[in-house]
């Protein structure tokens, strides 16, 4: 099963790869603006690295320093990592990791057109890290984690990753309250960022467990709804939000079809996406915890 999921997400984000979304798209750059992203910082980097599939910005929260070195979890066309290498500067390093062959070759084709010099790409999953142990200062990630299908290997990982004292500043998709069984038996809902997502309280624990301390989890109150900027995009997505019954049926799906995307899921998660409002149970979170200096 878990194998199964992993070549959905693969099959989607390939197909998102190969797309001509960038940030030179308004409504791309509209959804990552919503979900924290300055003009300033869009316009610095290469217009290919975004695509509208944010659900935070854990740049802005992350306090990189100078001479550091930064992992991004998932790092897609490079958003996060060339935000982050500009903070490191040319003592420090920014490292994308994405298990998706087309990702990782449009990141390092913007990195070549942006003439970075201090980032790297890897392909690996991110329950695998291909990194040494205490190596890096901070982790980041941007609406990844809630795809992998064992996250406690993934918490594992990050705790292994990190130097003491080292931290994650991640922003994530996180269950408020259940799912509909409809969207959480949904292979397109859970290729969609939803399905996938679990609880705040299992993401506290499973930080917690992995040996990482300090960990908050803090609901940032964006409106997912801010997906549907993208006309006929294949990211995630959600309907307008209505108030009164938590699941309340909303009358129209949040984004069409796309000609570049995989129909099949795409088509089924507009279709869950038309009767649910996801509002109600998922939320956008900020995400923080830190290595602990000393074992206990």
């Amino acid at each position: 099963m878990a194998e199964q999921v992993l070549d959905s997400v693969r099959s989607k984000y390939g197909s998102m790869a190969e797309s001509s979304l960038s940030n030179d798209h308004a409504g791309v750059k509209a959804v990552a603006e919503a979900f924290g992203y300055s003009a300033e910082e869009l316009t610095s980097i290469p217009a290919g690295a975004n695509m509208g599939l944010s659900c935070g910005n854990p740049t802005a929260t992350a306090h990189i320093r100078a001479g550091e070195v930064v992992v991004d979890l998932g790092s897609g066309g490079g958003l996060d990592v060339f935000l982050a290498s500009k903070m490191v500067g040319p003592s420090g390093r920014a490292i994308g990791i994405d298990m998706t062959p087309a990702m990782i070759d449009r990141a390092r084709t913007n990195a070549h057109a942006g003439g970075y010099s201090n980032v790297e790409f890897y392909q690996s999953t991110i329950d695998q890290i291909p990194l040494p142990d205490s190596s890096v200062d901070c982790v980041i990630s941007n609406c990844v984690l809630n795809l992998a299908p064992d996250k406690r290997a993934v918490f594992g990982e990050i705790a292994r990753v990190l130097k003491p004292g080292g931290r994650v500043a991640v922003s994530d998709i996180a269950l408020k309250h259940e799912l509909p069984e409809a969207v959480a038996r949904s292979m397109a809902a859970y290729v969609g960022c939803i399905a996938g997502a679990i609880s705040i309280d299992e993401y506290r624990s499973g930080l917690i467990a992995a040996g990482l301390e300090h960990v908050q989890i803090v609901d940032s109150g964006a409106d997912l709804n801010a997906y549907a900027k993208v006309e006929n995009q294949a990211g995630c997505c959600s309907p307008s939000m209505e108030t009164g019954s938590p699941f309340q049926v909303v009358s129209e799906p949040c984004c069409a079809p796309t000609k570049e995307a995989v129909p099949s899921f795409h088509d089924e998660l507009s279709t869950l996406l038309s009767q649910y409002d996801i509002n109600a149970a998922a939320a956008s979170v900020k995400v923080y915890a830190i290595k602990p200096v000393t074992a206990a």
